[in-house]
């Protein structure tokens, strides 16, 4: 019956009421609930699906991350990894395996460098022969160890920053120092690999972090971070504040805005910009999201890249969208959205948000921006709001979903590669110390 009322008389509604009484009819909420959302749905050609406020300035929150990627992937392609280089200033004893001198770090800006990546560099460090450093850490350029939480926990004076990294990497080389957290990321990457837990590797440092511009050094280890589209999904799976390091390494904020502003033909007043990461104050209209949703998937399109690559999915991703958007992530609609949520509690009263994409018969791709500004405390009950209204357009759209799940979780380590450096190789356009 309910079918039949909305073949008779959905032909004099608008698209967007169509998509409100379809909700209604499902229980979802009440009319008062959805006048509430901003929305804005298109197909990959541009005709319009659903749309309400569309023009509505409102915080996105961590969907700007959407943003952030398209630009590094446009800047750097999906081949890029970060690269840092592991050397020695001084002699090694490959017998005793004592550097006599410094450990010199030159950072590459990896955002992504973990513990467990320290771990890969300490192994290929023990077998060159090298277990101690009768030195100092040296860190050149920029070197990341570890999660900041984006801007809010970031230390604000660079030398201190640095030489906390320079503290971090000391100790995930040496086991003697780990704590909790560093032994359980140990013992899960022995489950995945297969490696004995009881023999982890080892490099201690018995100096402290030194600070200093590129100099001479001998090179040993160089790591390479997982691919980029694999960096960017860690980072949007899971929602990370620190995805601002990406847009610091391209330039920062101000370059990302003029970027956007340029790639979207936005005007001024329709995107402003304070963080990389959705903190903060940051303004976008639902329209310009999709606009940006449209040039995200058309840009990994000609990369290769499917937006499953880049973005999670709940109902076969981890991280916190599962949880926000249980209906997403079960039954029939589980794994049909690839999406970006974003959430900001100490903002314009509190914002919940999602955009993403899906595929369906009707339309081969279905672009979707829906938000509630100032939604109090009441996050929860907007996110219901928000998925009753994406599950009635997945099925007015008859969305179409992908047989299984793409690989599982990838782990900064997962395709890291770490390689021995010959001596006389120059890194950075900087020769090697010459060797007594």
């Amino acid at each position: 019956m309910r079918g039949a009322w909305i073949r008779r008389y959905g032909r004099a509604l608008t698209l967007g009421l169509a998509v409100v009484v379809l909700g209604l009819l499902a229980g979802a909420a009440g009319s008062g609930d959805m006048d509430r959302l901003l929305l804005h749905a298109e197909s990959l050609d541009g005709t319009v699906l659903a749309s309400q406020g569309a023009d509505t300035l409102f915080n996105p929150a961590s969907v700007i991350k959407v943003g952030t990627s398209l630009w590094a992937l446009e800047r750097l392609g999906p081949e890029h990894r970060y690269e840092t280089i592991f050397g020695i200033r001084g002699t090694l004893d490959s017998r005793s395996g004592v550097v006599t001198g410094d450990l010199v770090v030159v950072g590459g800006a990896d955002p992504d460098l973990q513990a467990e990546n320290v771990i890969l560099v300490a192994r290929e460090l023990n077998r060159l022969g090298a277990r101690q450093v009768r030195g100092d850490i040296v860190v050149c350029g920029s070197l990341m160890v570890g999660w900041e939480h984006g801007v809010a926990g970031r230390l604000e004076e660079p030398e201190q920053r640095a030489e906390m990294m320079a503290g971090r990497l000391r100790t995930a080389l040496d086991p003697a120092r780990w704590d909790q957290s560093t032994r359980a990321a140990w013992q899960a990457m022995c489950a995945r690999r297969g490696w004995d837990a009881e023999a982890p590797p080892a490099v201690t440092v018995t100096g402290g972090p030194r600070l200093e511009r590129l100099g001479s050094l001998t090179p040993m280890v160089r790591h390479r971070s997982n691919p980029l589209p694999e960096l960017l999904k860690r980072f949007n799976t899971y929602s990370n504040n620190d995805i601002i390091r990406v847009a610091d390494d391209l330039g920062g904020v101000a370059r990302l805005e003029a970027f956007l502003r340029q790639r979207l033909s936005a005007p001024a007043e329709e995107l402003q910009l304070e963080t990389a990461s959705g903190e903060e104050r940051n303004r976008i209209t639902p329209r310009l999201v999709v606009r940006l949703m449209r040039a995200f998937v058309r840009s990994a399109a000609a990369l290769g890249l499917q937006p499953e690559d880049l973005l999670p999915v709940p109902g076969c991703d981890p991280g916190p969208l599962g949880r926000m958007f249980p209906g997403l992530a079960s039954g029939r609609f589980a794994g049909a959205v690839a999406c970006k949520s974003g959430t900001l509690r100490s903002q314009d009263g509190e914002v919940a948000a999602l955009a993403g994409v899906f595929a369906s018969t009707e339309h081969p791709t279905v672009l979707f921006c829906v938000a509630v500004p100032r939604a109090g405390s009441s996050l929860r009950h907007w996110r219901r709001i928000e998925q009753s209204w994406l599950q009635a357009l997945l099925d007015r759209a008859k969305a179409v979903r992908p047989e299984g799940c793409t690989a599982g979780p990838v782990f900064s380590d997962t395709d890291a590669l770490v390689e021995q450096i010959t001596p006389v190789e120059p890194v950075l356009g900087v020769a090697p110390a010459a060797q007594p």
